[in-house]
């Protein structure tokens, strides 16, 4: 992917919050969706939004990208509030949702420059910064083809170049590397940072840590619609506790015993995984021998044993009480369904399809 530099709007006033988020609500009959989220977002940063499914993240974002009415609580983006400001709003912001909002019947060109146009560009603007986005994400060559010839992974880089068409102040990347392989997940990692590096501001949700580890200069983690951790990845490592004594045990041995003979080194009960012992030590000062002469002398055969640092898995762990991808998660919030790009009756019937007229 090219990493050529892409023009920006100019940033909010130095030292602004290019977001502000103050008490805010949002109910789906029952579901509380947001209850009193409390957010800021420096400009020409990231904030990775960190959550298991239906604990708010995407009902956020529509309420910070002008979709959705909050009940109660008040937001501002780039400045404008959005409910009072929302025409205006839209106009300095890019959305990238979770599934990539393409045409299938247009071609990746055409994909661009009706964005454009839907933006109010002149066409021969349209045009030319549909050219510069095709090549900046790699597309050029195939900016003449329909995309439903696309792989999932071309879609999710046109759908990005599409949310900034209009050189946008606060992009809203919601979910967007789900379904992507390395490579891809990988080289948009890379086009977000050349971003941020240009004084764009991104709020990433995300259920990638490694992700959010990666890209976010500050995480927010939400639950049932609350924030309830707020820091950089390293301060919230740091809530979790210091290294982590982990002990990989061989085949047939007791990981109940072992957690028991370990228990002096550390400050928490072990937690037990398989043949996997784990948990937080004293001191980190010769961690690993004691544990190695407790472990030998009581006669429990040692595979493997290390000191780490927590991740950002342990911390979500920690704080939600279950992993970051928690598939069926009973309380999924309640979501608007996107629908998808409707083929065109020349299409379906197999007849070929009229391309828009040029116009000078």
């Amino acid at each position: 992917m090219s990493t050529g530099p892409l023009a920006a709007s100019p940033p909010t006033a130095a030292g602004n919050a290019a977001i502000e988020v103050r008490g805010l609500a949002r109910s789906f009959g029952e579901v509380r969706a947001l209850d009193g989220v409390d957010l800021e977002v420096r400009t020409g940063t990231v904030l990775g939004l960190l959550g298991p499914n239906g604990a708010g993240k995407t009902t956020l974002v529509r309420v910070l990208t002008t979709l959705l009415l909050p009940d109660a609580g008040n937001a501002t983006v780039a400045g404008l509030d959005v409910v009072r400001d929302a025409p205006e709003l839209r106009a300095r912001i890019g959305l990238a949702g979770q599934y990539a909002a393409v045409d299938e019947d247009l071609t990746g060109r055409e994909n661009l420059t009706m964005v454009g146009r839907l933006y109010g560009l002149r066409r021969a603007e349209a045009r030319r910064r549909a050219t510069e986005l095709l090549e900046r994400f790699d597309l050029a060559g195939a900016a003449d083809r329909v995309t439903s010839t696309y792989s999932g992974g071309m879609r999710r880089r046109l759908d990005l170049a599409a949310a900034l068409v209009a050189r946008p102040q606060v992009v809203f990347l919601d979910e967007p590397t789900t379904g992507l392989d390395p490579r891809s997940r990988l080289a948009l990692w890379e086009t977000i940072e050349g971003l941020v590096a240009e004084g764009t501001t991104v709020l990433l949700t995300t259920q990638y840590l490694d992700e959010a580890d990666r890209l976010a200069d500050l995480i927010a983690v939400i639950d049932h619609g609350r924030v309830i951790a707020q820091g950089t990845a390293d301060e919230l490592k740091d809530r979790v506790g210091g290294e982590r004594l982990v002990v990989g045990l061989e085949a047939g041995a007791d990981p109940v015993a072992a957690a028991a003979v370990l228990a002096p080194l550390v400050v928490e009960e072990p937690a037990v995984r398989g043949l996997v012992v784990e948990a937080p030590v004293r001191t980190r000062a010769g961690a690993i021998a004691q544990a190695v002469r407790l472990l030998t002398d009581a006669g429990i055969g040692i595979d493997d044993v290390e000191l780490r640092r927590p991740t950002l898995d342990d911390v979500f762990l920690a704080l939600t009480g279950h992993a970051a991808q928690d598939e069926d998660d009973p309380g999924a919030e309640v979501q608007m369904a996107k629908p998808r790009a409707r083929r065109s009756p020349q299409r379906r019937a197999g007849r070929s399809r009229r391309r828009p007229r040029e116009e000078s």
